[in-house]
């Protein structure tokens, strides 16, 4: 399992520091917290592209 950072995220998906935390923040993408670092797995990265195409 890979995890990413915050910045690592927000590259992949093409957005900003700052929208990767609201996606947080409101429940869209689930993270996990190692200390006081905030990491997101490429399974939660997965579960957010997926429910995305669902919207459509």
């Amino acid at each position: 399992m890979q995890a990413y950072t915050i910045e690592q995220v927000a590259e992949i998906l093409c957005v900003g520091r700052d929208k990767v935390y609201f996606l947080i923040r409101t429940g869209q993408l689930r993270s996990i917290k190692i200390g006081k670092l905030r990491r997101i797995t490429d399974r939660h990265l997965a579960d957010f592209v997926a429910s995305l195409e669902e919207k459509g």
